[in-house]
């Protein structure tokens, strides 16, 4: 069990490092995969700066959490995840956006998945 929920975990670390320095390097090309046009300007300076310190900072510090097994490293990616998911909800609720609601179960399935491994795969400490 603890090898297998190591090995997913490890998979999303990378999956979201790639995903952030795939806004570094090619915005273009991931910007459609998130349902969005990129800006131009500031916009785009918005757009590509906040996307990649988002997928990097969250990818890191999976990363961090799984070679140091320290259980601090295990929360920030899971607020990550959870803070967006009820961003999308409150995006849907108060401001008219199209509910997300395969994007919200991903990002709900993510953080508590690294939640589960922050009380299996982390030292006590």
């Amino acid at each position: 069990m603890k090898m297998v929920l190591k090995g997913v975990l490890m998979l999303l670390a990378v999956l979201f490092v790639s995903l952030g320095v795939r806004w570094l390097i090619f915005p273009g090309g991931v910007a459609p995969e998130f349902g969005l046009s990129l800006a131009d300007g500031i916009g785009l300076s918005t757009q590509v700066g906040d996307l990649s310190a988002f997928f990097l900072t969250l990818g890191l510090s999976l990363a961090l959490a799984l070679a140091t097994a320290r259980r601090l490293w295990f929360y920030p990616p899971a607020m990550l995840l959870l803070l967006a998911a009820l961003g999308r909800v409150l995006a849907w609720l108060l401001h008219g956006a199209t509910f997300a609601g395969a994007m919200i179960l991903t990002e709900l399935l993510g953080g508590a998945l690294i939640l589960l491994g922050s009380r299996v795969l982390a030292e006590r400490e």
